[in-house]
């Protein structure tokens, strides 16, 4: 039976051991903290619960599932392990630490890390046999979100194929990308967020934006999404992506952002955000909102624009680019397949537009990249 290791047991982590056992799999997991690793099992049933209580779930089957999970004192604990993934914190001397740990335990396994930010070379760098580390990038919730990003750059190809189909095994989509800052979805999806945020700064409502894209079929508008994550998250989220690209105008990080987290507004976790609150859908029906087509094209022409700079870069397909981006964001549809809807035709014109109206800084930002009208003139030749 091969048994899988997880090193971390907060949300994520605990998340992914649960993936994994769910499967079938054995799995041993640890924490630094004895808080986490005394509480995990009883964090994990008091989730399932409310499945059981709804008979989605069977008490057997909660049983069944917790019992393949064994928490373990340390990573020296792991010697059965085939696979470990750590879901530790975004701090990449204590990642490092990790697997200096870890390799040392456990000779034969396959590394992984679950971080959504930093370089997986990086963590790697100083690491005996650095290529049997790789990235599986898991999403939050990680038992439902069906995609996990493989960062294949740099690792050992019988080490990527291990970790393929162990993930592919517990029911995953797994796409393979290359280690570039936010891999596919945290960077394709960047405009989501920053268009809406550009559209707020010049005059339009965040409650006409959401409309706007749900009406275009999209689960939660993006400041309905930025409330929920947390404007903080997203904020240094989008630091990261600014700072890692050189402070390209694509990926700008809006003032109203700023001011957002600024004022303690936070989304969710506040009681007030952008749309969350006293001034958000509790007192102005989302309904009563007539959508404005125009707002949902300006946003899905940046989303496919920023997807044909990852596409024009290479190790990744503009087919996977749409999976991932409908898999780990919910998205009715992927970036190329949205604008191919609109028509290359009118997404170029609609570039043009936005970069012409741009203060000069921000020129670059609508700028149309030169992959975009070859992907879509190839999406609609496809049979």
């Amino acid at each position: 039976m091969t048994v899988i290791g997880v090193a971390g047991l907060g949300v994520m982590g605990l998340g992914i051991a649960q993936t994994y056992a769910a499967a079938g799999f054995d799995v041993l997991a640890t924490d630094t903290e004895a808080g986490a690793r005394q509480s995990a099992l009883q964090r994990l049933r008091a989730g399932l619960a409310p499945r059981v209580a709804a008979g989605k779930m069977t008490a057997a089957a909660l049983d069944a599932l917790c019992a393949r999970i064994r928490v373990v004192d340390s990573v020296v604990d792991f010697t059965p392990c085939a696979l470990v993934i750590e879901a530790i914190a975004e701090q990449i001397e204590a990642k490092r630490a990790l697997f200096h740990a870890i390799a040392g335990a456990v000779p034969q396994a396959v590394l992984a890390t679950n971080t959504s930010s930093l370089s997986v070379a990086a963590i790697r760098a100083d690491l005996p046999e650095p290529a049997r580390l790789l990235g599986l990038h898991f999403f939050n919730p990680a038992p439902v979100m069906k995609l996990v990003e493989l960062v294949e750059t740099g690792a050992d190809p019988q080490a990527l194929a291990v970790a393929r189909a162990l993930t592919e095994g517990a029911g995953k989509v797994v796409i393979d990308c290359a280690d570039r800052p936010g891999f596919i979805v945290n960077r394709c999806a960047r405009p989501y967020y920053g268009e809406a945020l550009a559209l707020l700064e010049e005059g339009h409502s965040a409650l006409a934006i959401d409309a706007a894209m749900r009406a275009a079929g999209y689960r939660l508008g993006p400041f309905a999404l930025i409330d929920l994550i947390g404007a903080d998250i997203n904020l240094a989220a989008s630091e990261q992506i600014h700072a890692a690209m050189g402070g390209h105008p694509r990926y700008h990080v809006f003032d109203a952002l700023r001011a957002q987290v600024a004022s303690g507004d936070l989304g969710r976790k506040t009681g007030r955000g952008f749309v969350t609150g006293p001034t958000g859908p509790d007192t102005v029906p989302p309904d009563t909102i007539a959508p404005d087509p125009a707002l949902a094209l300006r946003i899905e022409a940046l989303l496919a624009n920023e997807a044909a700079t990852l596409l024009e870069e290479g190790g990744v397909t503009a087919k996977d680019i749409d999976t991932a981006l409908r898999l780990g964001l919910n998205f009715p549809q992927g970036p190329f397949a949205a604008a191919q809807s609109w028509g290359a035709e009118v997404v170029a014109r609609e570039l043009a537009r936005l970069e012409r109206a741009a203060p000069p800084a921000l020129k670059p930002r609508y700028r149309l990249c030169p992959a975009l009208i070859p992907a879509l003139e190839q999406a609609r030749n496809a049979p």
